[in-house]
């Protein structure tokens, strides 16, 4: 071999051990940061992360909703209809928090309790933003969709 091919065959080496590192510690990175989503089953069965963050989703129990008075403490209940975690929540909950639709939270387990550091709400399927409603309606009006558009709920 060649000085010539010995020094190229170096380099490619080099370049390739260096995109290796990079690309290592980059996952490495990543794998600390993300925080998987857990029903309350799988919470209550161990599957969840005992002391690191992660996300419990599923319905607000209904009746379970509790503002602790003079603070923005809420006490509430996450079910799946199988199992039950309570979470609290100190802050301001969202518009579309309420009773019997889906929430994701989250937070970690301290003591039996789930502390949630922030909530979600989501919206059920028959949802439509205002503006769009708006905009479907005078649709229909100037007669440029079929009656049959509004059927479904949803964009």
């Amino acid at each position: 071999m060649n000085a010539v091919r010995k020094r190229r065959l170096i380099v490619t080496l080099v370049i390739l051990g260096a995109v290796a590192i990079a690309a290592g510690l980059s996952v490495f990175a990543l794998q600390q940061n993300v925080t998987y989503l857990y029903s309350p089953t799988e919470v209550d069965a161990g599957k969840a992360p005992a002391h690191h963050p992660f996300r419990l989703g599923g319905i607000v129990k209904e009746g379970s909703v509790h503002q602790v008075p003079g603070t923005l403490t809420t006490d509430f209940v996450i079910t799946d209809r199988f199992q039950s975690i309570p979470v609290r929540y100190t802050g301001i909950l969202p518009d579309l928090f309420r009773t019997g639709l889906s929430t994701i939270t989250t937070g970690r387990m301290e003591h039996g309790t789930f502390v949630a550091t922030t909530v979600l709400a989501k919206h059920d399927a028959t949802y439509m933003p205002p503006q769009v409603k708006q905009a479907i309606a005078k649709a229909k009006e100037e007669n440029r969709i079929p009656p049959h558009a509004l059927e479904g709920g949803g964009p």
